[in-house]
């Protein structure tokens, strides 16, 4: 590949590896902060939104569940807001349709009583529920006490990441496999694609979700991170009438996982899920996409072993509503008894990239670290796709800080 020389023009000023919702909002923030910047977005799929932007519940999160003044806190809140608005300008289907964290068990009262805390302290109108107050909101819904949070909402982030995409006037280059990166620090980059196009830019952004600690390594930085892919799987809810709106179990504080709850999507469909089990390969979305070199580089990191070690019995009971439709639909009479098996109808699942640290722990913000003209996010799973357009001006803001350099 031929390496970059300072007498050879780059093809624009900030190239963007992913075209996901993070990458198309960091490109749409850039052209606005800074009108005249040239913005090229490479992704390896044939369109937008293929993987964690277009495989996800469409659910506008609130921002009640992250610790207050972390990234992930700030920029859901703000962002739920900005996304209806985003919605609503661009005529996008959106619905702001409040939901319910509901209690099943006494042992998770005093979990839920916190959860009232923290969106107070995150600034979020919260309304706490007794068993009567549930059936008004759900009737086929059984709990000992919820919460109801009004500003969480539906759409689908896959049409708002194609406005995105249209409305940021960037150059969005599909069928792009970023393949080698060479980057030399007082003058830019330059990207090799599986097409055999190379393509310069003065500073790269690295939004590769499922792919990022990869693109990160090519470009020579060494996150301290790797992205371990965790799968989950979802049933669409052949009885949609039991459900009026959005159902949550309370979260263990241990885990990034919500844990299986009821989604109305914005189509008028419920869907149930996610679990979450280890994906054999980075983009595996069943049990039989395995890909030796990835789940290899899974298993070499020593961080993967000490989750599973510390984790097991967690994960033994989510392997368990994988492999048993019975233990799923058991699992979700917890919170609407009148489910069967023949009510859970498989769709499709998605992959969360899951960045995890050597010593096992999960990443529990969003990442974002910068090298030499390079800016890598190296953590953006849920409640990304809500915090997209906050997420994108702070990515935004660093790319044209590198620009300056």
């Amino acid at each position: 590949m031929e390496r970059v020389r300072p007498e050879i023009a780059n093809d624009c000023d900030v190239l963007v590896i992913g075209g996901g919702i993070v990458g198309l909002s960091t490109a749409y923030a850039i052209t606005r902060a800074a009108p005249g910047t040239h913005v090229t977005v490479l992704e390896k799929e044939t369109g937008p939104a293929r993987h964690q932007t277009g495989r996800n519940s469409g659910v506008i999160h609130s921002g009640i569940y992250y610790r207050p003044g972390s990234l992930k806190a700030r920029f859901a809140v703000r962002g739920a807001a900005e996304m209806v608005k985003f919605c609503a300008e661009y005529g996008i289907a959106h619905a702001v349709t409040g939901k319910l964290i509901v209690a099943t068990d006494r042992a998770e009262l005093p979990r839920l009583h916190a959860l009232v805390q923290r969106g107070r302290e995150n600034g979020i109108p919260v309304r706490e529920l007794g068993v009567a107050q549930i059936a008004e909101y759900e009737p086929e819904v059984r709990g000992l006490a919820a919460i109801h949070v009004g500003t969480t909402g539906v759409c689908d982030f896959a049409d708002v990441a194609r406005q995105l995409a249209e409305a940021s006037g960037a150059e969005i280059r599909y069928g792009a496999q970023v393949v080698r990166v060479d980057r030399r620090p007082g003058v830019g980059v330059a990207v090799l694609t599986g097409a055999g196009d190379v393509v310069r830019g003065r500073v790269l952004v690295n939004c590769a979700g499922l792919h990022c600690d990869e693109i990160a390594h090519l470009t020579g930085d060494a996150p301290d991170v790797r992205i371990v892919p965790f799968r989950g799987e979802y049933y669409e809810l052949a009885r949609p009438s039991l459900v009026r709106g959005l159902v949550y179990p309370v979260p263990d504080p241990a885990f990034p996982f919500l844990g299986v709850h009821l989604t109305r999507g914005i189509d008028g469909g419920v869907h149930i899920g996610p679990n979450a089990v280890p994906a054999l390969a980075r983009e595996g979305y069943d049990w039989g996409t395995i890909r030796p070199r990835e789940l290899g580089a899974t298993l070499a990191w020593p961080g993967s072993w000490r989750i599973a070690r510390r984790h097991w019995r967690y994960g033994a009971g989510e392997l368990r509503r994988s492999l048993s439709k019975a233990a799923f639909a058991e699992a979700v009479r917890r919170l609407l008894p009148p489910v069967t098996e023949e009510d859970l109808i498989p769709t499709a699942a998605g992959v969360r990239a899951q960045a995890v640290l050597r010593d096992g722990t999960l990443a529990d913000d969003f990442l974002i670290k910068e090298g030499p003209r390079a800016v890598h996010v190296l953590n953006a799973p849920s409640p990304a796709a809500t915090a997209s357009l906050p997420i994108g001006r702070e990515i935004a803001r660093r790319a044209l800080t590198a620009l300056e350099d």
